[in-house]
């Protein structure tokens, strides 16, 4: 592998404290090109990166999403790394996440935090979070990662160049790996270590608000990949709350205490919760075929370049 065809993507946003020996470790394994992506930070970490030698760009937009995804357009090298600037991942640990792209293994490469951290890297609220995040992730797409939030990932050209990303937070490494997921790409985890912040260097992430809105991203985008989850959850409550009602209804009406209003109420719940489960069903079946269909375009596509 030529390392001059590796780009190292590191968004950035106040890592004065870490950019500079993050930089310097990369160039020192020869890796020549390295764009810093910053979110206007208001300390001095575009100088530091601009001083070590990295190409810097100061975004247009802001959060870490709108980030990578304006990186991603700009980028044409053949495989990214994409790495986070706050100096929790060891950059010697590069060709564990390269080596399965670059031998065709992988389209995207996660590095798994969670198979060796320093004790006080995680709070066990993270832990908690995280683990509950991923069982969220694989009971709606299928697919069962132990890390998909982690910041340090690899890609190939054909990988980042289909990613199409809306969220512009930190739910942006979930929206990766379910576009990967969509995209019917090869995803693959591998072990790294997850180091404890630097001394001053506070997180940005708020674990109640920040889990929320991922989980919600992880539902949301089960739209389009897998109705049959998205909806029959809506239907699952929606029947749910009818049949609670109606057995309130049911028990009255024993007691001689009629409720018209409220037998109303339950039956249109039930019936729009039933009415959920099929829709669920003929959404799932057009998925499927859709699927199906770009599956052979995308068989057919590597047929003709071979020839």
């Amino acid at each position: 592998m030529n390392k001059e065809d590796v780009c190292i993507l590191i968004p950035t946003l106040n890592e004065g404290k870490t950019i500079a020996a993050l930089v310097n470790e990369f160039k020192s394994l020869g890796y020549p090109d390295i764009l810093v992506i910053d979110g206007h930070s208001t300390d001095d970490t575009v100088s530091k990166a601009q001083n070590t030698g990295a190409r810097v760009v100061v975004q247009t937009g802001t959060g870490k999403g709108q980030a990578i995804n304006q990186a991603f357009r700009l980028l044409s090298s053949k495989y990214v790394i994409m790495v986070d600037g706050d100096g929790t991942y060891l950059p010697q640990e590069i060709n564990k996440l390269i080596d399965p792209v670059v031998s065709g293994e992988a389209d995207l490469v996660i590095g798994n935090r969670f198979a060796n951290y320093e004790e006080g890297a995680f709070t066990g609220l993270n832990l908690f979070g995280n683990r509950i995040l991923n069982k969220i992730f694989g009971l709606a797409y299928g697919v069962w990662l132990n890390d998909i939030l982690s910041g340090y990932r690899a890609f190939n050209y054909n990988a980042y160049k289909q990613i199409e990303l809306k969220k512009t937070g930190f739910e942006v490494e979930t929206e990766i790996t379910v576009e990967c997921v969509k995209k019917d790409l090869k995803i693959v985890e591998v072990p790294i270590t997850y180091l404890t912040r630097v001394s001053g260097a506070a997180t940005k992430l708020r674990p109640v608000r920040d889990g929320f809105r991922i989980a919600s991203t992880i539902y949301i985008l089960t739209r389009t990949h897998n109705p049959l989850f998205y909806f029959n959850l809506i239907g699952g409550f929606l029947f749910m709350a009818g049949i609670i009602v109606g057995v309130y209804v049911v028990n009255e009406w024993i007691k001689n205490i009629t409720h018209i209003p409220l037998t109303i109420f339950a039956t249109l719940l039930i019936l729009i919760g039933i009415m959920m489960f099929i829709f669920a069903i003929l959404s799932d079946l057009m998925v499927s075929m859709h699927r199906e269909n770009m599956r052979t375009m995308r068989k057919i596509l590597k047929e003709m370049e071979q020839s």
